[in-house]
């Protein structure tokens, strides 16, 4: 009787664990950008900012991720990671100059982003010993980065986006209480191979989908980078821009449960054209709209553009990939997805906001989000064809 208790135990903290990681997440992807305003920076400093995180990301999520691999423990990882965090979110806190926010920012991000991946890796393993769905640890993720999104907007409204950064400590004091109580667990418990996940990554259809991944990322991050200056730029608050991502975050909860439960019924490839037709829609509509109210109730569609693709991609890369290369695999997906995307939004979406303003951002973004829906369509008529020698269903005679 005492294991299934030990099991739902760790399950829950691990729950909650994501819940307050993701509170970070909203904290950083929705009131930072307005942190720096606050600050006095221009739109292109904040887009340069931005994409400092993705770019330090890039080395800092593969190198925990083949850390964690190696060393065969996710806990003690993910606690270093938040230790540091803290510390740099403290030494943020004293610096307002462009100058001297980006070193620190730069180490700051060194440690954020691959607590993300990590927790993945930790949820899927949690998951699979228990029988159960990753999705049903993940939701949590959702409705954390949904109640941080409203709770602190409010709290934000009141105190000014100055003190973003104290919530960012708070939450990671938190964050670090709750990962004592996580279980420890192996990303694998097989021997890594880099041989061996070279071959992997060399494949023809893992190339493909990294790089239409990579382009429909684009489209996110212009989105999720400059939604909230935009907001403020029609003379939303600090409230409304809180609103319109936990809406965002929200809608992602019943999408999670349905592909959960039938999800199963489709194939990978058509999910993620339809993602990204989905991400297109939504990105041309942010382009012609000028209410704020309005663009915040274009934020719902996350649940069909972001929902679907989050999940599917997961599943995508959990079947592709080995086991033993689990954490690295899902830290180059974080790397494709957050870090170059972020990357190259951030730099240039900054210039795109400055110069043309927000109608040529989020058109730019629609266009990469076509050629991601082209791709994985492409992707997906041509598996067809390779396992029934047809491109288009036949024909009952």
């Amino acid at each position: 009787m005492s294991q299934p208790i030990v099991k739902n135990r760790d399950a829950h903290w691990l729950r909650a664990f994501t819940f307050s990681i993701f509170m970070a997440s909203s904290v950083v992807v929705s009131y930072l950008p307005l942190y720096y305003q606050a600050l006095g920076f221009t739109s292109v400093q904040i887009g340069l900012l931005y994409s400092i995180g993705p770019l330090i990301s890039i080395v800092s999520n593969l190198f925990w991720g083949l850390t964690s691999d190696r060393l065969g423990t996710l806990k003690k990882v993910l606690i270093l990671l938040l230790c540091a965090q803290i510390i740099l979110s403290l030494i943020l806190s004293q610096f307002a100059s462009f100058g001297a926010v980006v070193p620190v920012l730069i180490l700051f991000y060194f440690f954020y982003f691959p607590i993300f991946p990590l927790n993945d890796s930790f949820s899927i393993v949690t998951a699979q010993a228990q029988g159960k769905s990753f999705i049903g640890i993940r939701v949590f993720g959702s409705i954390g980065f949904a109640v941080a999104a409203l709770l602190f907007g409010m709290v934000l409204r009141a105190t000014g986006a100055i003190y973003t950064v104290w919530v960012l400590v708070f939450i990671g004091v938190l964050s670090l209480g709750i990962a004592f109580f996580l279980t420890d667990k192996r990303a694998s418990m097989k021997k890594m191979e880099f041989s061996g996940l070279w071959a992997v990554l060399r494949q023809r259809e893992v190339l493909l989908f990294f790089l239409f991944v990579l382009l429909l990322a684009i489209a996110h991050r212009l989105n999720e980078a400059f939604l909230g200056v935009t907001l403020t730029g029609l003379g939303a608050d600090e409230s409304l821009v809180g609103w319109a991502w936990m809406l965002s975050a929200v809608s992602e909860i019943p999408i999670f449960f349905l592909l959960n439960a039938f999800g199963d019924r489709f194939k990978e490839l058509p999910l993620l054209a339809f993602s990204g037709l989905t991400y297109a829609i939504r990105l041309l509509l942010v382009a012609n709209l000028q209410a704020p109210g309005a663009i915040v109730a274009t934020q719902l569609m996350h649940s069909v553009s972001f929902g679907i693709f989050y999940f599917v991609a997961v599943r995508y890369i959990s079947r592709v990939i080995p086991e033993e290369y689990r954490s690295t695999g899902l830290a180059l997906y974080t790397i494709v997805w957050s870090s170059i995307a972020g990357l190259l939004s951030g730099t240039f979406g900054g210039m795109l906001l400055e110069a043309n303003g927000k109608d040529m951002v989020f058109h730019v973004g629609a266009a990469f989000a076509v050629a991601a829906c082209a791709g994985f369509l492409a992707m997906a008529v041509h598996s067809r064809y390779a396992e029934t020698g047809t491109r288009w269903p036949r024909r009952r005679r």
